[in-house]
């Protein structure tokens, strides 16, 4: 099997490129010698990637007959610690952090889904996904690539939490993730938020794009059972008033930012909702 891939020379920010990228269906970033080389879901897609980014890039089109690339590409990764919680690549498995009482580790394996903790959204949202007592909520992770979010949500107390993605190769890697941190009522289905119902849920939270976001407000709005919240993060700060007018303008509990990255916590009155 080949992975359509583009290889991307002297580039800076590996965060700015994945940005550039993410409306063109890319999947992974392998980070390399002397390239960063970016998996699409088709060749397709990674051809219009490449016209895109030609402008602002040194990119050569390649296909990848390697299947093994992601534990190649990942096995130099390092432990994350987000609060109380550490998530442990397999490649570095186990971790003494997992004997400290009252601390959680999960463990996420390689895959084509993106998610193993070490991009600044998956790290806001697992910071903000601390901020709430979960125990007992129902909770819906729209955008849930490898499902590191509605795993770690299932590991705080959440009752029931549902993942979604439109990408099967994302959802195969969130199944695989919980086989190795088996929680109940977790499940994953694919399916594009913005064509089939998410249900309600006392917490949403959405990893996705600024434009994504702003695009898919009145969605994940109703999907939120009053006095329920939002996390959102995959947006760029300077994205961020934008993406916050597109849910009402109001209601952020907590903000954080890394680097060039925006986390939220928000409260969603549904009267704003109705008029979005």
């Amino acid at each position: 099997m080949n992975y359509p891939a583009l290889d991307v020379v002297r580039c800076d920010n590996p965060d700015l490129l994945l940005a550039a990228v993410d409306d063109f269906s890319a999947t992974a970033i392998e980070e390399r010698a002397d390239t960063i080389r970016v998996f699409f879901k088709s060749a397709r897609a990674r051809d219009e990637a490449r016209t895109h980014l030609g402008a602002r890039f040194d990119v050569a089109a390649v296909d990848v007959p390697d299947e093994d690339w992601a534990r190649r590409s990942q096995q130099n990764l390092q432990p994350i610690t987000v609060g109380r919680m550490t998530i442990v690549p397999t490649t570095n498995h186990p971790n003494p952090k997992a004997r400290i009482p009252n601390h959680i580790s999960i463990v996420i394996a390689p895959s084509m889904g993106f998610g193993t903790g070490h991009h600044a959204t998956t790290r806001l949202c697992l910071e903000a996904l601390q901020t709430i007592d979960l125990r007992g909520k129902a909770v819906v992770d729209a955008g849930t690539g490898s499902g590191i979010l509605a795993i770690a949500a299932a590991r705080l107390g959440a009752a029931s939490v549902a993942g979604l993605d439109d990408d099967p190769d994302a959802i195969q890697a969130a199944r695989e993730n919980l086989a190795l941190n088996p929680a109940p009522g977790v499940t994953f289905a694919v399916g594009d938020l913005r064509s089939i119902p998410l249900g309600t849920a006392d917490v949403v939270t959405a990893n996705l794009t600024g434009a994504l976001l702003t695009e898919a407000a009145a969605v994940l709005i109703a999907a939120i059972r009053p006095p329920g919240c939002l996390i959102l993060s995959g947006l760029q700060a300077e994205d961020r008033d934008a993406v916050v007018d597109a849910f009402g303008g109001t209601g952020v509990e907590w903000e954080r930012r890394e680097d060039e990255w925006v986390g939220l916590k928000m409260t969603v009155n549904h009267p704003a909702a109705d008029s979005v």
